[in-house]
């Protein structure tokens, strides 16, 4: 029971091999140039390269989202979510069920973005949370799972 629980958890990295350009914190808008909270971790990542769920859930959206662009929420249970954003296309439905590692779409550089990436956030009962937390435990915890 306790490791199906876990598989729920985001702990997976969405981008393996994968550099961070841009960390979860305050710093400064690529765009604006003005100071602001980044509520997730952007992950270099070339036009097209599958984008990965990090844990099981179900899909709350998938669609358009404002600066997000093309944006996938996927449902954890327990408060959590994660986000996936900017994507080039999107190849899962809201209320599909996914099991960590399923793809949900494509990296891309949809909406607010300067470039190719993957944006991915974690977030508990709304709120975002830095997700190295999550990705830090996840390199712990890995061979148990």
């Amino acid at each position: 029971h306790l490791k199906k629980e876990a598989r729920r958890l985001p702990l997976a990295n969405p981008a393996p091999g994968h550099s961070v350009t841009s960390p979860f914190g305050v710093r400064t808008d690529p765009i604006l140039g003005t100071a602001a909270l980044h509520s997730g971790m952007d992950f270099r990542a070339p036009m097209g390269m599958p984008a990965k769920v990090t844990a099981a859930g179900v899909v709350t959206k998938a669609g358009w989202n404002g600066g997000y662009g093309r944006m996938v929420e996927v449902d954890h249970g327990n408060g959590f979510a994660t986000r996936y954003g900017h994507l080039s296309e999107i190849d899962v439905t809201v209320g599909q069920k996914l099991a960590a590692g399923d793809i949900i779409g494509k990296t891309g550089s949809s909406g607010r973005s300067t470039g190719p990436h993957l944006h991915y956030e974690v977030r508990h009962n709304g709120d975002a949370v830095d997700p190295l937390r999550f990705l830090t435990v996840g390199k712990k915890v890995a061979q148990y799972l």
